[in-house]
């Protein structure tokens, strides 16, 4: 039996069946009126997709050559680490280089050394932002903390103690017991701003009635502690006042100096010179390097470090430690 196949239906079927399902006359035309109506679509689809795979694609000039994008070359802003003259410029590169080189590393960005000839330039800087973070001297800092808001970071402490004394040193040959002894003689002051170079030197001198100019026959400014300790090992001062952590450093590495040296008065303690920061210096990057700097002695790298800059670690110090500083300054420079 012949068989003829229903597009539409999808199935095939006999004629007889067809007959049967379709027993009126107008069946066969609505089945071809539907084949026909689904062959268009199908048609125009067909023809919609050739459209679509047929589209123009995007014109490329492959004799216009443009370069590549470069990769980003910009190099991380340096932090600059002021130094104040504690030591002179040939000691500070020599202590502090591997500690800007420490700091490097764990930021992640290029650390730049600072150094200026007074403590007072060195504040400035901070005052202008032009370094992020300082060493200072003590006074530094209370001038600092009240004329533009520095902050407190950490500070030093040697042999279990965050403190430092002011020491009169006088050559070793010298008949001076003390202060009074030097009357009339050469003195080497550090730095104006120096708490331990300066003004605890000049308020023995006035306890005793009198003004450096009047109580000295010369005086003048080595702008560094390691040079006072210097001028006075070479004859060329009868007298200095200078940081004791400095001056334990110096004889540690150069035992000549002690015993071209001699200690001839102590002062009380004052708080060890602080390490201190811009106020405008972000609080997580002030943060982050409060962190780095408590836990230098928590590995080999940063104990290092410490060695070389002659402290056991470092520690937080809160501004009221620096009262006897202000108490002292207030005494040597009163307003007027």
């Amino acid at each position: 039996m012949g068989e003829w196949v229903d597009s539409a239906m999808g199935r095939r079927i006999g004629r007889e069946g067809a007959r049967e399902r379709h027993p009126r006359s107008d069946a066969r035309p609505q089945l071809g009126a539907r084949a026909s109506a689904l062959a268009v679509g199908a048609v125009l689809l067909l023809l919609g997709a050739c459209r679509e795979a047929t589209a123009p694609a995007p014109y490329v000039d492959l004799s216009v050559r443009q370069p590549l994008p470069q990769a980003s070359s910009e190099v991380p802003t340096p932090l600059h680490l002021g130094v104040a003259g504690v030591v002179s410029p040939q000691g500070t590169l020599e202590d502090y280089a591997p500690l800007a080189e420490y700091l490097g590393r764990h930021l992640g960005r290029p650390v730049e050394l600072v150094q200026r000839r007074t403590y007072a330039e060195v504040n400035d800087l901070i005052a202008r932002r032009a370094v992020d973070v300082a060493f200072v001297c003590t006074s530094a800092y209370v001038a600092g903390r009240r004329e533009f808001g520095m902050r407190l970071l950490v500070a030093p402490e040697v042999r279990g103690k965050a403190e430092y004394r002011s020491l009169l040193i006088v050559p070793v040959d010298s008949p001076a017991r003390s202060m009074a002894d030097l009357r009339g003689k050469v003195f080497a002051f550090t730095d104006p701003m120096s708490n331990t170079g300066r003004l605890y030197p000049t308020s023995l001198v006035m306890a005793l009635g009198e003004t450096p100019e009047t109580f000295f026959q010369r005086t003048f400014w080595t702008y560094s502690h390691d040079d006072a300790v210097r001028a006075v090992a070479d004859g060329l001062a009868d007298g200095a006042g200078v940081d004791s952590l400095v001056y334990d450093a110096m004889v540690a590495r150069e035992p000549r100096l002690g015993t071209r040296t001699k200690i001839i008065h102590r002062s009380p303690p004052f708080a060890s010179p602080p390490v201190v920061v811009s106020p405008d210096v972000h609080p997580a990057l002030r943060d982050t390097i409060q962190e780095l700097l408590l836990g230098l002695d928590s590995d080999a790298d940063g104990r290092s470090v410490l060695t070389e800059l002659g402290v056991d670690r470092f520690v937080v110090i809160e501004d009221a430690a620096y009262a006897s500083v202000r108490a002292l300054e207030a005494t040597v420079n009163p307003e007027p």
